[in-house]
């Protein structure tokens, strides 16, 4: 690691989750695009103290550049099932909906069907679990999505989205009624 990695990943550290902390940092990113394996390597290491904050700021890359996930994919789709600390989750499921965008945007999709199908099992987990509702809802925003492609996913959401509104909040009935509302 060069010496600028390793205070970028000393300030990654010591960042907080407030947005002109997050925005400087992503700014770091997208001004030295060199930084950005160290960003995305230490984001989907999900033992490392900090992967959280990473992701955070991941988020905040991507939304701006998705492209750059285009060569990750493979891992990034592969560690979605590892993700368990809310404020990850909630990035990673962000970044999700990132992706199935681009992918339905681009006429050769931008993920593979493989990675599509571990997007899909990520985002009904995280729908179904006791993720919070942010996450549930760019889960079933991806999901609706990925859906207009494979109609099976559509049926399931009509099947889940009712049945978990009652034990939500109002975020997430206004979220789950608003995909309704689309597939209907």
């Amino acid at each position: 690691m060069s010496a600028w990695e390793t205070t970028f990943y000393k300030e990654i550290e010591a960042s907080t989750a407030h947005r002109p902390v997050r925005d400087r940092l992503c700014g770091d990113v997208l001004s030295d695009p060199t930084l950005f394996p160290l960003l995305i390597g230490t984001a989907l290491d999900c033992a490392d103290k900090s992967h959280h904050k990473a992701c955070w700021i991941l988020e905040l890359v991507l939304e701006s550049n998705i492209h750059w996930l285009k060569e990750h994919c493979e891992e990034f789709t592969g560690l979605l099932k590892n993700f368990k600390h809310d404020g990850a989750v909630r990035s990673i499921s962000k970044i999700c909906l990132f992706a199935a965008q681009k992918h339905c945007r681009e006429r050769e999709g931008f993920l593979s069907d493989k990675q599509v199908q571990l997007v899909t099992e990520a985002c009904f987990d995280w729908l179904i679990s006791d993720a919070k509702v942010a996450s549930k809802a760019y889960a079933m925003r991806t999901l609706y999505l990925i859906g207009r492609q494979q109609k099976w996913i559509h049926d399931e959401l009509k099947h889940i989205l009712p049945q978990g509104s009652p034990d939500h909040s109002p975020a997430y009935k206004a979220a789950a009624k608003d995909i309704m509302k689309k597939i209907s």
